[in-house]
């Protein structure tokens, strides 16, 4: 089964959601956090779709894991900013750990892709 269409994909709509709930959930920071820490987080959540879309579109399975490494990246980012946003009290730990959780699947489901996509070129 070969996906044509990147929006078919489970972990680019997942990562959809998530940029969703991040743009939600920024809406009560802080003013001054505006060009900060709102700014930050919003970017990296961005960059995981769009980083599995790019990839999806590439001619090589080599350059679409490339980007799939991005979008990884840009995971860990965003998680690291959200435990950050509870530490500073901009959000509380039910909202941060309903974020961890979407960043946790969202990693896990990459990390499949991405091993999916190297057992297709190694045989």
């Amino acid at each position: 089964m070969s996906v044509k269409d990147y929006r078919d994909l489970i972990v680019w709509q997942k990562a959809m959601n998530l940029v969703e709930t991040i743009y939600r959930t920024t809406k009560t920071f802080p003013r001054e956090e505006i060009y900060g820490l709102t700014s930050q987080i919003r970017r990296a959540a961005i960059s995981i779709p769009s980083n599995i879309a790019e990839g999806n579109g590439r001619h090589t399975t080599r350059d679409y894991v490339h980007f799939l490494g991005m979008a990884y990246g840009s995971v860990k980012e965003v998680e690291t900013q959200v435990l950050i946003s509870e530490r500073l009290r901009y959000i509380n730990s039910d909202r941060s750990g309903e974020l961890v959780q979407m960043t946790t699947e969202i990693a896990r489901l990459i990390s499949g892709l991405v091993n999916s996509l190297n057992r297709k070129t190694s045989r």
